[in-house]
């Protein structure tokens, strides 16, 4: 099993979606939110799956929702590293890692 690692950015993005969402959804959305991203961590830590690659050099991307994409990158056999949870609405020249 791959252990996964959060960077500071991810660890943001993340928090700052379900705030978004507790604020102008409700929980349930929150939640729903919450979900997807446990399931999808599940699926990066078997290993069974390898998501799509992008433009940038050994970086990967997942569709978590319709609004929001998950950058990560496997570091080596054993670790992946989530960059961003991106909103998909912001300008994609804004992207940082």
């Amino acid at each position: 099993m791959r252990k996964v690692k959060w960077n500071s950015f991810a660890k943001a993005d993340y928090y700052d979606n379900i705030d978004y969402l507790l604020k102008k959804w409700t929980e349930k959305e929150a939640q729903l939110f919450i979900n997807e991203v446990d399931e999808i961590i599940y699926i990066l830590e078997q290993g069974t799956v390898e998501y799509q690659n992008t433009d940038y050099p050994n970086i990967k991307r997942c569709l978590v929702c319709k609004q929001i994409t998950l950058f990560y990158r496997i570091i080596d056999n054993q670790n992946i590293e989530l960059l961003r949870f991106w909103n998909n609405y912001q300008d994609d020249k804004k992207l940082t890692f």
